[in-house]
């Protein structure tokens, strides 16, 4: 019988020294961890650039925002070596305990925080957003909890209710800040989870129409997201009529052209270009690296999001899938906001750049879910090895089930085997 082979859905065992050596054998996934490094010394690079001005005219010191960044990268380091060494299934035990302490966290900036630029969102000056951390904690207690309850996912009192309660409470607490795109994020996030988790497609629908009309109330209702989506329609219709920001994103993707006019010479941040080292910094990468810098940052996020799924796919239980699927997809879909809003493809909102924008709390909350990546890849291989079996994910096989009852009202479909 080969190592890892299984008989009546038992993994056989290794011996414990044997199992040590074959994790130790087994490194991080390397194209994500390059992937990752190619977006950090691009983020610095292109921070340097953009935060020049800024940072003096803010803080009396051209060198601040970088050196803060330098620090939080460092910071952030450090957590992703801890993360990918830590096993990913502790957090079965943790996920309740951070999210209580989370939630704690996100009251609290509503009430002892300073305003902000007409918000409460972050401690110490702006230096800590609890919303950052909100995100990367929603989808880890999410995983979690569908895990947990993935035998009763179809039924509505045990699925989707406590599922709309939960996403309620993080969702309300950081739109009262206000964030409202730090809200969205976790709703949509929320949603896919649930999804990738097996969730009743009835119930996926109604999940959507509820957010569908929560939207509008927030369109509706909020001054901010009124003001966004009318502008984003407007800018739709006639391109000369959408946002200050926008149209000074438009400004500088022209005068970036094909190859851009170099890395330090753009002339729109320092014209009028809003916030270029944070929310516009996507802006600043097109005008100075041009269209060909842009599509290497895009393929940059592209890959990680795919060697993220490759890592979902190979996931040796159903929690490491969505754990990963959803940490991938998030950082992926922070990306694809910003950059999105940037172009005029989507109404205004403050989404960072992940690893490019400045910002400690978002770039170590991101390290942190690529730490908790890089630990999955490296049991990915190993269900059944180290020590113990696959346990409740012998039933679980990510992306490719192998008899799908489900399929065109209970007709029998037989999928490939995908796994290598």
């Amino acid at each position: 019988m080969g190592t890892g082979t299984f008989v009546k859905d038992r993994a056989v065992r290794l011996p414990r020294s044997q199992a040590k050596k074959a994790t130790r054998a087994r490194g991080m996934d390397i194209p994500l961890l390059l992937t990752v490094v190619a977006l950090l010394v691009f983020g610095l690079i292109m921070l340097y650039s953009a935060s020049w001005d800024f940072s003096l005219l803010a803080y009396d010191d051209p060198m601040q925002m970088f050196n803060r960044q330098v620090i939080w990268m460092i910071l952030g380091i450090l957590g992703a070596a801890f993360l990918a060494r830590f096993d990913y299934h502790h957090w079965r035990k943790l996920a309740l305990l951070t999210m209580a302490l989370t939630i704690i966290l996100l009251i609290s900036v509503l009430l002892f925080s300073e305003l902000r630029f007409n918000a409460k969102r972050s401690f110490f000056a702006g230096s800590v957003q609890p919303s950052e951390l909100a995100k990367l904690i929603s989808i880890i207690y999410l995983a979690v909890w569908m895990f947990s309850k993935r035998q009763s996912l179809h039924n509505v009192q045990l699925g989707l209710i406590p599922l709309g309660m939960i996403l309620g409470i993080i969702g309300g607490l950081i739109y009262l800040q206000p964030d409202l795109s730090a809200a969205g994020t976790i709703l949509i996030m929320g949603s896919l989870l649930f999804f990738l988790a097996g969730g009743d497609l009835k119930q996926i629908t109604f999940l959507l129409i509820v957010a569908l009309i929560g939207g509008w109330m927030v369109v509706r209702f909020s001054p901010t997201g009124a003001e966004r989506v009318e502008f984003f329609i407007s800018g739709l219709k006639d391109p000369t009529q959408a946002s200050y920001h926008v149209l000074r994103s438009f400004e500088a993707i022209v005068s970036g052209g094909f190859l851009g006019i170099g890395i330090g010479r753009g002339e729109t941040k320092l014209l009028g270009l809003p916030v270029p080292p944070t929310d516009s910094i996507f802006a600043v990468v097109a005008e100075e690296l041009g269209l060909v810098g842009s599509v290497v940052l895009i393929c940059l996020y592209a890959t990680l999001v795919w060697r993220g799924m490759v890592i979902a796919r190979r996931a040796p239980d159903m929690l490491g899938t969505l754990l990963a699927s959803g940490l991938a997809l998030w950082i992926g879909l922070e990306a694809l906001i910003n950059m999105a809003v940037m172009v005029g493809l989507m109404p205004f909102a403050g989404n960072a750049l992940p690893f490019i924008s400045a910002g400690g709390s978002n770039l170590v909350v991101t390290l942190a879910a690529v730490g908790i990546l890089l630990n999955i890849s490296r049991q990915s291989p190993l269900a059944g090895q180290a020590g113990g079996t696959v346990e409740e994910g012998n039933d679980w096989r990510s992306f490719g089930a192998i008899v799908d009852l489900r399929w065109r009202n209970r007709r029998r479909r037989i999928s490939r085997a995908r796994r290598s």
